[in-house]
């Protein structure tokens, strides 16, 4: 039976490079990897010393969702997954990032007397093993996407509490809002707003451009292939070519991943909601020299609320929702190397 994800939390009772294998193909393709240990979506990861951070979520406990706030660290040179120190909290949707050589985990949303979707402000950065509480967010921001670039961690757009509510899915409206993070310094300040507000959409860098693309309207839940290039010198935006809609006729929704591999940008997964709901298993390669996109090959386990990242030019999709709304948490990692 499909159950929003929505419902699921609130039936809370108390609550990267391939291993040195030769590939033999002469397409790419995306190839199985180590399952994640457990199970789960609406996650994040990032990547430091060339392995892949993934945290919280929302994980299966027999009959019931819970938001988790275990720590996975997948090493790609091993295929092999270890588990890193826990969230000093649970959290879903907490976005991940590396700068300063540590790892940081900001907002996202826990269970408070408001209700599951509580939008959360908690920094907190990996020392050792430990997770070290370093502030607040000037304001909530969840559902948004975080970028890296010199050491400030760029955090775009996303669903920020619209009055004095804070504690349901909605509650939150969807912001064009930009806060970036100095890690060095220990400050926020904010940057150019995005051209439009959307949620769940996903970004990844090249040289001091951050583009981010996908993500969903609430209005309708329809999806936007939007594609828009940030560069963080100039404080300015650019749109690009947007991702085409599938062969279903589907625009590529929320929680789809993208990851950067040389001059090339990988997007891949997703959701749409429109009756009767699915989950994409279409990848998208933008040549960013040409602004083109050009259809690679599917995932094998179709997801959205996934991680996604690369490492030593490989791309990773780990872990996600096998079906629309959270009905199916998967700890399913592929790789696709191009």
């Amino acid at each position: 039976m499909m159950i929003h994800r929505r419902s699921l939390i609130a039936s809370v009772a108390a609550t990267a490079a391939l291993p040195n294998i030769a590939i033999s193909q002469t397409s790419p393709r995306w190839q199985r990897r180590a399952d994640m240990p457990w199970a789960t979506q609406e996650v994040y990861c990032t990547v430091l010393d060339g392995k892949s951070y993934v945290a919280g979520g929302l994980v299966r406990d027999r009959l019931h969702t819970r938001i988790n706030d275990r720590v996975g660290v997948y090493d790609p040179a091993s295929d092999s997954w270890s588990e890193a120190a826990r969230l000093p909290q649970p959290r879903h949707h907490p976005m991940m990032a590396t700068a300063k050589g540590h790892v940081w985990a900001l907002g996202g949303y826990d269970r408070r007397e408001g209700g599951e979707w509580t939008s959360m402000t908690d920094v907190w950065v990996l020392d050792g093993d430990l997770w070290r509480p370093v502030g607040q967010m000037p304001q909530p921001l969840a559902e948004t996407v975080g970028a890296t670039v010199d050491d400030r961690i760029h955090l775009i757009g996303g669903r920020s509490p619209a009055g004095g509510k804070n504690g349901q899915w909605n509650d939150q409206a969807d912001v064009t809002t930009q806060l970036v993070f100095d890690a060095s310094e220990g400050v926020w300040e904010t940057a150019r707003p995005a051209p439009e507000a959307r949620n769940s959409a996903a970004a990844s860098v090249h040289g001091q451009h951050i583009y981010v693309t996908g993500g969903r309207m609430v209005e309708g839940g329809r999806g936007t292939g939007r594609l828009d290039r940030y560069d963080a010198h100039s404080d300015t935006w650019v749109t690009l070519r947007p991702i085409p809609a599938s062969e279903s006729g589907h625009q590529v929704g929320g929680g789809l991943a993208m990851a950067t591999v040389g001059d090339k940008l990988v997007a891949f997964g997703g959701e749409w909601l429109t009756r009767p709901g699915g989950v994409f298993t279409e990848t998208w390669i933008y040549d960013i020299a040409a602004d083109e996109w050009t259809r690679g090959p599917d995932m094998g386990v179709p997801r959205h609320g996934l991680a996604g990242g690369s490492v030593d030019g490989v791309v990773y999709a780990l872990a996600g929702g096998e079906v629309y709304s959270g009905g199916k948490a998967s700890g399913v990692v592929e790789a696709l190397r191009l």
